[in-house]
């Protein structure tokens, strides 16, 4: 449902602002006397919050030339 590693998700604030969106309408929710809506919303920013926060594999950092280059291959002479 979620894929946490689209480039969507990658400003940090939009990994916090999704699961807060839904916690703060489950207080609403729950608020206005809607136990029930107030459980599912709340169920889907737990699961935002799982999927964005914790599940998300950072993306790798590029590697500079130097880490790139292999060493020279070096042809030994056979006797």
């Amino acid at each position: 449902m979620i894929d946490p590693n689209h480039p969507f998700y990658e400003p940090y604030w939009r990994r916090i602002a999704i699961p807060a969106v839904c916690f703060v309408w489950a207080g609403i929710e729950l608020y206005s006397g809607s136990v029930m809506w107030a459980v599912i919303t709340g169920g889907l920013g737990a699961f935002a919050a799982y999927k964005l926060l914790v599940e998300r594999r950072p993306t790798p950092t590029a590697a500079t030339p130097s880490e790139t280059e292999a060493a020279p291959v070096v042809d030994e002479p056979k006797d």
